[in-house]
């Protein structure tokens, strides 16, 4: 049964927290919480810089609350934590924004509470990372005074056909009554269903394998790539005429980057590795995919050199920074690792990108806010913004010099339109 006046707060209004705060104030009385002075501001005022929610849907919003004050959340008796969980610079996870959360939720948890976590973790994170920090600063015991939950965020930034409500939800609770519960809970807002785990280690080891499974995927194709550009063979033609047997995956070469693909798998390895196993075929294709900027960084200056365009000081354009089409993600996006592996060869590196804007932490790019026509030696399309192709390769063609490089990493134009492709 859901709990009879249930109020609900959401800790952390990202890309994950947000979407999530507005469609569940449709049923229930919502209090969206931040740490972010600027973002709860902006909320409030129904501006949402993710561009996941448009104003007029925040505005809408009647039972839901933005807040940074967490005495606004003791009046809730269901906390969702959906705060990031990164990794660092030595790619071991980082659990300050989790730790954090749960601390502050610890404070203010009552008896019969429940606590839900989307975070992504590694399996048995939750119960051993989580749960000892709400009891200690609870003074309450779990699965007696308070019960949690899991169940794993699947947002998919920019893409408005998958969201919160028609993706079928993994669900998994601290015991049966808890797991029923969380499991109704979700299923009353998620058109799409609900797939309740038998155990919050089983939904959390099922979250890092979606992405870790297609992280495996591209890193294969990623390598067949480097050996057809040895063998003088287009990667895209190759992967079409594949693609007509009716069980090939269409799966295509790249940066791989993101909050989800390019983290998970290290979260697995991680654990696994603290366990006694040292995972082979993971972190070999997460390596993999690590130094691709390297490849396509070498790739550029081989053809730069073959069209007798000095390398120092040449000037290229990398059009698109974010970490996928269509949204102004930028988190983990691996543009900035081959911004870095240009820039140690002397070359003067731009970046545009209509999708994000100074206010977002570009470190070391060098954002422009309009190319100019003739201006650049090279051209590298980084990322298949819509507004890229709806440019048109002539449009494009306009920026560079005469003697120039097209280097297409995404196929956004057929083949005989640029000059290099992965």
């Amino acid at each position: 049964m859901i709990k009879k006046k249930l109020e609900i707060s959401i800790v952390g209004l990202g890309y994950v927290g947000l979407p999530l705060a507005v469609s569940f104030s449709k049923y229930y009385k919502v209090f969206g919480f931040d740490l972010n002075k600027y973002r709860i501001n902006n909320l409030q005022k129904g501006y949402d810089e993710t561009l996941e929610v448009n104003k007029a849907t925040i505005i809408k919003s009647k039972n839901l609350t933005f807040t940074k004050n967490l005495k606004d959340l003791k009046k809730c008796n269901c906390h969702i934590v959906t705060v990031p969980t990164p990794i660092d610079r030595f790619n071991k996870p980082d659990f300050r924004n989790l730790i954090s959360a749960s601390r502050m939720i610890g404070k203010i948890l009552k008896k019969n509470d429940t606590i839900i976590y989307e975070s992504t973790v590694y399996p048995g994170a939750t119960e051993e990372i989580c749960v000892p920090i709400l009891e200690k600063n609870s003074n309450l015991k779990f699965n007696v005074d308070f019960f949690v939950g899991y169940s794993p965020e699947r947002m998919n930034p920019g893409d408005k056909k998958h969201n919160v409500e028609n993706i079928i939800k993994v669900t998994s609770g601290s015991n049966e009554v808890t797991a029923n519960f969380v499991n109704k809970l979700y299923r009353s807002i998620v058109k799409a269903g609900t797939y309740k785990a038998s155990s919050i280690k089983v939904a959390e080891a099922a979250k890092v394998i979606e992405n870790t499974q297609r992280d495996i995927n591209i890193s294969l194709i990623n390598e067949l790539s480097l050996i057809f550009n040895k063998l003088n063979i287009d990667t895209e033609e190759v992967l079409r005429a594949a693609g007509t047997k009716w069980n090939f995956l269409p799966f295509r070469p790249g940066l791989v980057g993101g909050h989800c693909i390019g983290v998970d798998p290290y979260y697995l390895t991680y654990k696994s590795k603290k366990l006694g196993y040292n995972p082979k075929i993971i972190l070999a294709g997460r390596n993999l995919n690590d130094n691709m900027s390297t490849h396509i960084a070498n790739k550029l200056f081989l053809k730069m050199r073959e069209k007798k365009i000095k390398i120092a000081n040449s000037k290229i354009l990398i059009m698109g920074v974010t970490f996928k089409e269509n949204c102004p993600d930028i988190r983990n996006s691996k543009v900035f690792d081959l911004v870095k592996q240009l820039k140690r060869s002397k070359v003067k590196v731009y970046v545009y990108d209509p999708w994000v804007n100074e206010n977002q932490k570009l470190k070391g790019i060098n954002l422009i806010k309009k190319p100019k026509k003739k201006d650049f030696d090279c051209i590298i399309l980084a990322v298949s913004h819509s507004i890229f192709k709806k440019m048109g390769i002539k449009k494009i063609n306009y920026l560079t010099k005469k003697n120039h490089i097209i280097y297409d990493l995404k196929y956004i134009f057929s083949e005989n339109l640029s000059d290099l492709r992965l």
